[in-house]
């Protein structure tokens, strides 16, 4: 599912903050955007989720397509261990049995009845992150997912982006490149 982007613009207040953006993140890709800090990198992913709308410009997305996301905050229930926090997220949809694997690859394996609100950041970034890869999704958008990683978890969680989202379409906002992997590379 291409995604394309042609001449989008926004701007709060006067300042421009996206001006004149155009790229295809092709079907089935990695689209890495990378840009720093204030250059319109999270506004982006937001118009594409329809969470903000442009000042002008058009996107066009796959009708029908569904998307799943890792925000810059974790939007965690800090109250519930990690598969409550799935659970409330995906509801029937939750492969218990799947959901444990995804939880012991990202290196979360042992935290079952343990509270979010007792899990270091980088915890709850890769709690974040499965979430999100647990989802139903055509399109995943991620904002930074792996901030606060140490290089051994930054690494783990790349490969189970890369294992688990094999034909679908993912962009990628980040100050700087995945640990590994082949990537198209959009600077903003």
């Amino acid at each position: 599912m291409d995604v394309h982007i042609e001449h989008l613009c926004k701007a709060y207040d006067g300042r421009p903050v996206l001006e004149n953006v155009s790229f295809t993140a092709a079907a089935g890709r990695v689209t890495c955007i990378m840009a720093p800090s204030g250059r319109g990198k999270t506004t982006l992913l937001r118009i594409l989720l329809g969470l903000e709308r442009a000042d002008s410009g058009t996107v066009i997305l796959p009708e029908h397509c569904r998307w799943s996301a890792v925000f810059q905050e974790d939007r965690l229930l800090e109250h519930l261990d990690a598969m409550g926090n799935l659970r409330f997220v995906l509801g029937g949809a939750l492969d218990g049995a799947a959901a444990g694997r995804l939880l012991a690859e990202l290196g979360l394996g042992d935290t079952a009845g343990k509270p979010v609100r007792e899990f270091s950041g980088g915890m709850k970034r890769r709690l974040a992150l499965a979430r999100a890869l647990l989802a139903p999704f055509d399109l995943l958008a991620l904002d930074e997912p792996f901030t606060g990683l140490d290089e051994d978890n930054r690494d783990r969680a790349w490969r189970c982006v890369l294992d688990r989202t094999a034909g679908r379409t993912v962009l990628l906002v980040s100050h700087e490149l995945p640990p590994a992997g082949e990537v198209d590379l959009v600077r903003l």
